[in-house]
């Protein structure tokens, strides 16, 4: 049993403590939005840019946004629960936001509760995968198209289907392709391809996650004159790449090493890790 704290509401207590009822709106409907937040050095990262996202989405869904929804006040929840916890170093922290329990699929209430979660990792800063991963292509559940398609729910379907197909062909990750069958993501990370030094990636409106790590490599690579585009990416990018390599907020940049015959190489995220970590 894990001898871990949580903040639920403003007030610490074990994670091994029951906190919800079946009535939970999350539990029943899906009727919530998370955030992934990285710790590294010790500090929370990049928290402003999750905070921004969540509201956005919390607004989306019709949710009251708390006044207290700032970037001080998580700063200082998140902190405290890392030195509860003994974060020190490295972690990955989890702020959960759902909607107050009453109603069927009418809600009685949008006021919101809040849980963070913290875990510690073994990596300080980022860090490439010494080893490609190995990916293939999900097609059986499509990305739909619509304003709910970039924003982190607590409905994760899909994505779970996607891991159980990863997990059936022992494969390291999925490529989602959204209705229209072009490529929108992975799993739980944003896709980059790089073609003679230039980078290539989904925009927002082809369905794929708004990613805080996504927006961070675009800046960085800009800031280092390497070309970014957002484009529509039809399936044979995985063919006619140099590069394919997976953003997020937890790991950060993984390169993929293999695509069914195709082989990649990864001097591009060598380089932006890099770059990353200069920044942190």
């Amino acid at each position: 049993m894990s001898d871990l704290s949580i903040n639920y509401n403003g007030t610490l207590r074990k994670e091994s403590e029951p906190i919800f009822f079946s009535s939970n709106r999350a539990f029943r409907y899906g009727d919530g939005l998370f955030e992934t937040i990285r710790v590294a050095q010790g500090k929370v990262r990049f928290l402003a840019r999750h905070l921004n996202r969540l509201r956005e989405s919390m607004l989306l869904l019709k949710m009251d946004v708390p006044d207290f929804f700032e970037v001080n006040f998580f700063e200082k929840k998140i902190d405290e629960l890392l030195k509860t916890n003994k974060i020190l170093e490295g972690g990955r922290v989890r702020l959960t936001v759902f909607r107050d329990e009453g109603g069927l699929y009418s809600p009685d209430t949008n006021h919101v509760s809040w849980l963070v979660e913290a875990h510690p990792m073994s990596d300080n800063l980022y860090t490439l995968n010494e080893t490609g991963l190995i990916v293939d292509l999900y097609n059986e559940f499509k990305k739909p198209l619509n304003r709910m398609s970039c924003i982190k729910s607590n409905n994760a379907l899909v994505y779970v289907m996607a891991g159980i197909f990863k997990n059936e062909n022992k494969l390291d990750d999925c490529i989602l392709l959204n209705e229209r069958f072009n490529i929108t993501e992975a799993i739980s990370s944003n896709l980059f391809a790089a073609k003679n030094g230039v980078l290539y990636t989904a925009p927002i409106a082809e369905g794929c996650l708004d990613g805080v790590m996504r927006s961070e490599v675009i800046n960085i690579a800009r800031e280092n004159r390497i070309a970014v585009y957002e484009v529509t990416m039809a399936m044979n990018v995985m063919l006619n790449s140099d590069e394919i390599f997976l953003t997020n907020a937890i790991r950060g940049i993984q390169w993929v090493g293999a695509y069914r015959a195709k082989k990649y190489s990864s001097n591009m995220a060598e380089k932006l890790v890099s770059m990353l970590n200069a920044k942190l």
